[in-house]
């Protein structure tokens, strides 16, 4: 039976809860009384959600000792945004509840010093009792204003009825024992008051599908450069001189008069070519690259068991109407 801040188990408790308004900081009052004795610190409620225990600071009345206060044993007065703790109405029962602060581990033997305190009746508070009217002039305790007829036949006080269901052997025997104990054994400390005209709502869970965009991976795109070794051909020309030196085919031919002239030096020039071959390089666009994303979808689906809470109607008779206004 783990308890949790009502915070912890839903942090939007303020809007889907209570329409926006909070419970903390109202002012808790002792029995039906005026007498302030805190303000609401915070709730605990069990793994379902169910409210459990008001958390009460109690601040100057008790030196700011902050104790808890049963569901069953409050009122809450939601026109006057006040709560009345009807099972914590002297400052005795308050010093003798375990202190609480959220290091304290709510175990069963905790949560059973804190019940036994409210399985005790407080003082002056019990079923109805008659009393015979005071003397003109004085005050009623507990009532609302004074009564001037001493000859009016006997009234009820208006002390509020404090009712406690008897705990038989069965019960006293499951109470006990902590692997068997369930609140719901004792309804009259954690269930609210039957007098109560209160309003609450039914929770369910359902699933709340969103998507949250993150960076799953990266591709990173770069150039290297290779080499290869290329092999180039280019036929050059290179031009040489043949000298052909040829006799006459008859003997000796005598050359003509004047023909011949004897002298020393050069006769003949001729220029010679030979061709080099050049070899360059030069970059060329070999492929063009186009880099772009695609967008894949899928569909992920998931299970999840989901609770709602449905109203128990235990009653005799037919004194309980159940109108039902959601259509």
């Amino acid at each position: 039976m783990a308890l949790h801040k009502i915070e912890d188990f839903n942090p939007r408790y303020r809007e889907e809860a209570f329409d926006g308004e909070d419970f903390k900081g109202l002012n808790v009052y002792a029995g039906r009384t005026d007498e302030k004795i805190g303000t609401i610190d915070n709730v605990l409620v069990d793994e379902m959600g169910r409210f459990r225990y008001l958390v009460i600071d109690t601040g100057f009345w008790i030196f700011g000792k902050k104790v808890l206060l049963p569901v069953g044993r409050c009122h809450v007065d939601a026109d006057a945004q006040k709560v009345y703790a009807v099972g914590l109405a002297t400052k005795d029962q308050a010093e003798n509840l375990p202190p609480y602060d959220e290091t304290i581990n709510l175990d069963y033997n905790y949560e059973e010093r804190v019940r036994d305190i409210y399985r005790k009746p407080p003082v002056g508070r019990s079923s109805r009792v008659e009393m015979t009217p005071p003397v003109e002039g004085s005050g009623v305790v507990g009532s609302r204003a004074k009564v001037p007829q001493p000859e009016s036949p006997r009234i009820e006080s208006e002390v509020h009825e404090y009712k406690e269901k008897p705990v038989t052997a069965e019960r006293e025997q499951v109470r006990d024992d902590r692997d068997r104990y369930r609140y719901d054994l004792e309804p009259e400390l954690y269930q609210m008051s039957e007098i109560d005209h209160q309003k609450f709502k039914l929770y369910e869970e359902r699933l709340v599908a969103s998507k949250s965009r993150r960076q799953a991976g990266e591709v990173e795109i770069g150039k290297r450069v290779e080499t290869d070794t290329a092999r180039a051909s280019v036929p050059v020309e290179k031009e040489r001189v043949i000298i052909e030196r040829n006799a006459p085919k008859k003997g000796k031919i005598p050359a003509k008069p004047g023909e011949a002239d004897f002298h020393s030096g050069k006769v003949a020039e001729m220029e010679v070519y030979e061709e080099k071959a050049e070899i360059d390089k030069q970059a060329f666009v070999r492929e063009e690259v186009d880099i772009h994303k695609e967008v894949d979808t899928e569909q992920v689906e998931a299970t999840e068991k989901l609770r709602r809470e449905e109203l128990d109607i235990d009653t005799e008779g037919r004194s309980v109407v159940n109108r039902d206004r959601r259509s």
